[in-house]
């Protein structure tokens, strides 16, 4: 496989990828953000962990759907995300659905 067409396999995940996520988002309440991946899911919470004076989150989720086009299942009845970088919670406004992006 040349490196077009590797890049044109990627470019057409990508759009598929892009167009499930379209279809899909109204069945979502909430998007969730990490430092590797995007979520929507229906339900979500976040703790602060600390332990010798290190904090990070652990996010629990539940009814999500994970942007990543490498997965051959996106959709996950039970996520958990252990991190300690950045984690971004929204709650998805009726007026929101269809236009947020990762």
């Amino acid at each position: 496989m040349s490196a077009e067409d590797l890049e044109k396999y990627e470019s057409e995940m990508e759009l598929h990828l892009y167009r499930e996520y379209r279809d899909v988002v109204g069945i979502f309440k909430y998007v969730v953000e990490t430092d590797r991946r995007f979520y929507l899911c229906n339900v979500v919470d976040l703790l602060v962990r600390a332990e010798a004076g290190d904090a990070y989150f652990e996010v629990t989720m539940s009814d999500a759907w994970v942007w990543d086009m490498y997965r051959p299942a996106r959709f996950a009845k039970n996520v958990k995300v252990v991190t300690f970088k950045d984690v971004n919670i929204e709650e998805l406004a009726t007026s929101d659905l269809g236009h947020p992006l990762p």
